[in-house]
């Protein structure tokens, strides 16, 4: 008989992933709740999540920010953990939630989230470990309210626990690419809404930081080919978002 913990509500929100969902509900079926927040799925999302035990609720998209924390507020017990449909909680990382929830040390806590690009799981650079705050008090931390690149605020100090969360994205290159350049726009809006600046430093600079940061200090050359497309992506990403940007103050300046 496993001994008595918190328990937990897991809780994602979803738009046409059926095909990723299953292995996303079966490494859940360890939670006490899950809460599937669905922004107008058509291709069976809704009813495979039904049909699995999950709790759905429909709600219009909010952005990223808002949505996951729409679901946050939903869910029926204070201790949320929060995934992506194409997500996965290991084994070792399973063994980790029930631990800390038998007794909580701290109001949150943070793993590692292993990615899959181009048929590798990358293990070095930005693919890894990729910190991602996810195991969460409500009463104390909240999902932050920006539309894109959201995180999850709190006060207090934050635990770390052992074992991955599995990023298991089977979009094409294509398809992450068109994500990508969404995400810079919003992005860029949102700076710009801050008041932000892009010069010379931000755009030159950003991206090559990046790549010494991520190919070599953070041995992303070891992933072989998909680690340097991957990185090189996220290097393209940053001059998009500073590019947009100036794009956007320069729009402003009176004529």
């Amino acid at each position: 008989m496993s001994p008595p913990r918190q328990p937990l509500s897991a809780v994602i929100i979803t738009l046409n992933c059926v095909r990723a969902l299953p292995d996303c509900l079966d490494s859940l079926a360890f939670a006490d709740e899950i809460l599937v927040v669905d922004s107008g799925s058509t291709d069976g999302t809704v009813e495979l999540a039904q049909a699995r035990g999950a709790r759905v609720i429909q709600q219009d998209w909010l952005g990223f920010g808002p949505q996951k924390q729409f679901a946050v507020e939903a869910a029926r017990h204070d201790w949320v953990l929060c995934v992506d449909s194409d997500e996965r909680v290991s084994t070792e990382l399973r063994i980790s939630i029930v631990s800390a929830l038998a007794q909580p040390a701290l109001s949150a806590y943070r793993f590692p989230r292993c990615n899959r690009f181009l048929g590798r799981m990358l293990r070095h650079g930005e693919g890894y470990p990729d910190w991602s705050l996810r195991l969460f008090d409500r009463r104390q931390a909240r999902w932050s309210d920006d539309p894109v690149h959201e995180k999850v605020l709190t006060q207090g100090a934050v635990g770390r626990l052992k074992g991955d969360l599995l990023h298991e994205s089977a979009e094409t290159l294509e398809t992450y690419l068109t994500k990508q350049n969404r995400y810079t726009s919003l992005a860029a809006a949102s700076m710009a809404e801050r008041g932000k600046q892009a010069g010379w430093g931000k755009i030159l600079g950003s991206p090559l930081l990046r790549f010494f940061k991520f190919y070599f200090l953070r041995l992303g050359f070891l992933d072989g080919l998909p680690g340097l497309i991957h990185i090189l992506i996220g290097c393209g990403t940053a001059f998009a978002k500073y590019a947009k940007l100036l794009e956007l103050r320069a729009g402003k300046k009176p004529q």
